[in-house]
């Protein structure tokens, strides 16, 4: 007889979680474990902010997955996802197809743009170690033809970001503490290096407290930051943003956008229904209608019963679903009754930079300064060591000084 074989697609934070317990949870005879990735490595999407400033080398931010899984107990497929076939219960990737009898669809976030118009053509996104190399290559190359420029324009040395989200304000951080350096290393008056957060909502960093927010904006303003907040971005152009009713525009040598992430789109290519492109799962993390198939992480809402919304889409949230998820699936497999995702909140905190940071965490304990940057670190390490234990920890792991 065969064994049963679960397929999980993606390894970021919920897919790898999902295998790492399902290797814990199962006899080697009691199913196949494949893991599906396009690439041969896992990283820390949380992370990817410090690589696009250039705070960490992007080899600190990725893990090869064969030091997180063991490859003789889970077979490792590097290839990319092209199509589900539910009916067939077949994976199409690009190389290959593999069929499944139970399957666990973490294929992690895609750019939202919203729409504005030339966002997509024109703007760098933090959405992998690639994209975040190429950004921080950007910036650099800017700074290091400026005195080489026979006509520089000081707009050259200005960072936009688009979005006062979590992801947009952690970036600003770390570019307070790295464009300094970049004055310094190719002899720039640091008064010419703008760094600009725009976000259309009145407040940046919406959910956190109000005064840790205003603490946190004060910080940043001290390093140089300039907000423009309640500014609606009306278009993208290759240098800078059109902004407001009366279409001003501001030019930069460097555009990201940070504003927005969606699901996977071939959650919608698949037949699934789709809301803010994500699938709203039913509490024990199956799809609505389907016996064996689980979806996690940034694919997948997840609905708070309490607050009658869902859960916040985080690292901490996608590692609880993977492991509510394995333990469904040897729940499945055991013909045993499967529980329901409850997630454990231990609070959120936010870097504004190497040894600053605002947080709440516990039980409404807030943070901010180097109290909070020490207990991101915390959470930072905490996460490698869930992942892959003392070893990885040792080998990746953040041990700054402040």
């Amino acid at each position: 007889m065969n064994k049963p074989r679960i397929v999980v697609l993606g390894a970021g934070y919920g897919g790898l979680m999902t295998t790492r317990k399902l290797t814990q949870q199962l006899g080697v005879e009691e199913a196949e474990i494949v893991l599906v990735n396009k690439h041969n490595y896992h990283y820390e999407t949380t992370w990817l902010h410090e690589v696009a400033a250039g705070t960490i080398n992007h080899n600190q931010a990725r893990v090869m997955l064969s030091d997180i899984v063991n490859p003789s107990r889970v077979r490792l497929i590097y290839d990319e996802v092209v199509k589900i076939n539910k009916d067939e219960k077949q994976v199409i990737m690009k190389n290959s197809d593999i069929s499944y009898d139970y399957l666990v669809i973490a294929l992690g976030f895609e750019t939202n743009t919203f729409g504005i118009k030339g966002m997509k053509e024109n703007a760098f996104s933090i959405t992998d170690i690639d994209s975040c190399r190429m950004i921080y290559d950007h910036i650099e190359y800017q700074f290091s033809k400026y005195n080489n420029d026979p006509s520089p324009k000081d707009e050259s040395l200005t960072i936009i970001v688009g979005g006062g989200g979590f992801t947009g304000i952690e970036f600003v951080g770390e570019l307070a503490e790295q464009v300094p350096k970049l004055c310094k290393k190719y002899d720039i008056d640091r008064s010419k290096a703008r760094i600009i957060n725009v976000e259309a909502a009145p407040s940046i960093l919406p959910g956190f407290d109000k005064g840790l927010v205003e603490y946190g904006k004060k910080s940043l303003e001290s390093r140089g930051v300039e907000f423009r907040i309640g500014t609606k971005i009306q278009e993208c152009k290759e240098n800078g943003f059109v902004v407001g009713d009366d279409g001003e525009e501001i030019h930069a040598g460097t555009v990201v956008w940070t504003g927005g992430v969606t699901g996977n789109s071939i959650l919608g290519e698949t037949g699934f229904e789709i809301t803010k492109g994500k699938v709203t799962v039913n509490s024990d993390l199956r799809a609505p209608g389907e016996e064996d198939i689980f979806i996690v992480g940034d694919c997948a809402w997840v609905m708070n019963e309490a607050e009658g919304r869902p859960y916040p889409p985080t690292a901490q949230a996608a590692t609880q679903h993977g492991e509510t998820c394995a333990s469904n699936l040897k729940a499945l497999l055991r013909n045993e009754p499967l529980t329901d995702f409850v997630f454990n909140d231990r609070g959120t905190v936010a870097s504004l930079g190497i040894s600053d940071a605002i947080g709440t965490v516990f039980d409404d304990v807030k943070l901010q300064g180097k109290a909070a940057a020490t207990m991101k670190t915390v959470i930072d390490n905490r996460s490698l060591f869930m992942l892959g234990g003392l070893k990885l920890f040792l080998k990746k792991g953040k041990l700054r000084p402040f």
